[in-house]
C-alpha cells in the first residue's frame, strides 16, 4: 500500500506537505496542491482512517440517531438513512447508526467516547427528552425534525404546513367542498413529532382561507377503522370526495375500501398520498402525490453537518430550515375546474 511518503516522493515535496493538503490545515500553493494532488491519483494512496484521527482528533464519523420502531413505516425512515450515508461519503465521513433505545443517555456515549464527530437526530418529538442533552454536547448536532422550542438548535424538514396547504388548495380547486384527511397510524401519532400538527394546521388554514370543510379522521393499518373513517367522510360530502393520506402505510388499504364502495381514484373521487415517483406511477391508478422531499432534507442535514465541522466551532448553533414541498398530479385527482 503506498503511504504519504511515496506521495511525497512522488510530488516532490514534503512529506509534511502531503498532510497540509490532506487536512487544509495550512494554505497551500495551487501549483503544490495540483502535483500532490496528481500524485494522490497516480498511486491511487488512501489516507489511514485511524491515523488521520489520531492527527486531527477527529473522527470523520457523524452519529444517525433513528427510531426502530416496528408500527412506524421503516421504507420511508431508510430513504433518508440512504442518501445521509451517501452525501456523508461525497464529505468523506461515514455514518455510524445509533439506536433511539438508549435516548438521552445515548448521545452522551456516542460523544463521551469520542465514536463521533457529531449528531444528527431524526423523529424529532414537540418535548423530546434528548434536546436538553442536544443543546448541551460540544460537537455540533443536527435535528432532521423541528421541536416546539427550537432555541439554541440547528432544525431542518420538510416544509409540512406547506404541504398541508397545498393539498386542500389543489383538492379545492378541483371542485372538493369537504376534504377528509386520514390521520397517521396512531405509534406516530402518540410519539407527538412536529411534522403531524404542522402538517394538520397547515391544511386548517388553507381551509378556513378558501371557505372548505376539513375532515380529520382516524388512520392506521387497521382495516376497519380505516373503513369507518371512509364511511363518515362519505355521508359527510356532498359532491365527490377527497381524501388526503400522507400515512404511506395505509395507502393500500384506502384503494382497496374505495373500490369496494365503487369509487374510482380520480373519476368518482380524488386522493392525494405520500410515495416515492415509482411506487407512485406503479399504483394500479397513478397515485397523485405531495413530495415531502426526503432526499433533499437529508443532503441538506449532512451538508449543514459537515459546514459546522468544518468550521471547527463548538455549540450552541441555531438555525432553522424549511424545505419546500411539492405536488404531482396523476390519475387519482380530479383535474383542477377551468379559470381554478
Amino acid at each position: 500500500m503506498p503511504t504519504s511518503k511515496d506521495v511525497a516522493q512522488a510530488a516532490g515535496v514534503a512529506q509534511s506537505t502531503v498532510s497540509y493538503v490532506l487536512s487544509g490545515k495550512r494554505p497551500i500553493s495551487e501549483k503544490t496542491r495540483k502535483k500532490v494532488e496528481a500524485a494522490i491519483d497516480q498511486l491511487t494512496y488512501q489516507p489511514n482512517a485511524g491515523a488521520r484521527a489520531l492527527a486531527s482528533r477527529k473522527t470523520r464519523v457523524i452519529g444517525l440517531v433513528i427510531p426502530f420502531i416496528p408500527e412506524l413505516e421503516m421504507g420511508s425512515i431508510m430513504e433518508f438513512v440512504s442518501v445521509i450515508a451517501n452525501s456523508a461519503r461525497q464529505y468523506d465521513h461515514d455514518i455510524l447508526l445509533v439506536t433511539d433505545d438508549e435516548g438521552a443517555a445515548g448521545l452522551r456515549r456516542v460523544v463521551g467516547q469520542q465514536i463521533c464527530d457529531g449528531l444528527i437526530l431524526m423523529q424529532v418529538e414537540d418535548e423530546d427528552e434528548r434536546l436538553p442533552v442536544a443543546r448541551s454536547l460540544n460537537v455540533p448536532v443536527v435535528l432532521i425534525g423541528i421541536p416546539r422550542d427550537p432555541s439554541g438548535l440547528v432544525c431542518i424538514d420538510a416544509d409540512f404546513e406547506m404541504a398541508g396547504e397545498h393539498c386542500v388548495r389543489d383538492l379545492a380547486a378541483a371542485g372538493h367542498s369537504v376534504i377528509s384527511v386520514l390521520d397517521w397510524q396512531p405509534a406516530v401519532m402518540d410519539r407527538h413529532v412536529n411534522y403531524v400538527d404542522r402538517f394538520l394546521h397547515g391544511t386548517d388554514v388553507a381551509a378556513k382561507t378558501l371557505g372548505v370543510t376539513v375532515l380529520h379522521l382516524p388512520g392506521g393499518i387497521d382495516h376497519a377503522t380505516i373503513s369507518e373513517s371512509v364511511d363518515k367522510a362519505l355521508a359527510s360530502t356532498t359532491g365527490k370526495p377527497a381524501f388526503i393520506a400522507p400515512d404511506r402505510t395505509i395507502q393500500d388499504i384506502l384503494r382497496r375500501i374505495l373500490s369496494s364502495r365503487g369509487l374510482t381514484p380520480g373519476i368518482d373521487v380524488s386522493v392525494i398520498g405520500s410515495a416515492s415517483p415509482t411506487l407512485a406511477e406503479l399504483q394500479p391508478i397513478p397515485l397523485s402525490t405531495i413530495d415531502l422531499r426526503p432526499g433533499e432534507v437529508s443532503r441538506r442535514a449532512v451538508k449543514i453537518m459537515c459546514q459546522l465541522l468544518e468550521a471547527d466551532s463548538q455549540g450552541p448553533h441555531e438555525s432553522l430550515e424549511l424545505v419546500p414541498t411539492v405536488i404531482t398530479h396523476r390519475s387519482s385527482t380530479l383535474r383542477p375546474a377551468r379559470g381554478a
